[in-house]
């Protein structure tokens, strides 16, 4: 119930203010009562694929991505997120893995979900790295070779 409570309140907290970095939204979380750590703020941001982009005024901060329904605005977000993300791509066998620039692993795996998710079983992000991995070795390959092309 607090995880939910804190969660909703991270959303209105990113939709009414510019939130620029995890500390930012920690200490806007602890103003309204929420006592939580550095771990928590960057656990809650994950579940809740929050993303670095721009708002509607062209200012950049933490934004909460409507659902993805492939408009082309959205596929330019997240192709140019997925690019400004990422250093390279790779795979072995039915993995791939992508590098990216500190701390924007997260978000580069948010871009990637919403572009390719059906073409994986599943990914995991780190600070700087992503993993993902599809059915098969020829899966790996063709998902490397499509995102090779946005970087």
């Amino acid at each position: 119930m607090l995880k939910n409570n804190r969660q909703e309140k991270i959303i209105e907290l990113i939709k009414e203010q510019i939130i620029l970095t995890q500390e930012d939204l920690q200490n806007a979380l602890k103003k309204e009562g929420f006592n939580v750590t550095q771990s928590t703020v960057s656990r809650d941001i994950k579940e809740l694929r929050l993303v670095k982009g721009h708002d509607d005024l062209g200012n950049y901060r933490y934004i909460f991505p409507e659902s993805f329904d492939s408009s082309p605005k959205q596929v330019i977000h997240y192709s140019d997120l997925f690019a400004r993300s990422v250093k390279s791509v790779d795979y072995a066998l039915n993995n791939v893995v992508i590098k990216c620039h500190n701390g924007m692993a997260s978000s580069a795996c948010v871009a990637v979900d919403s572009l390719f998710g059906d073409r994986m079983l599943g990914s995991l992000a780190g600070d700087d790295t992503i993993i993902i991995v599809t059915r098969s070795e020829s899966d790996s390959a063709a998902l490397s070779t499509e995102l090779k092309k946005m970087i």
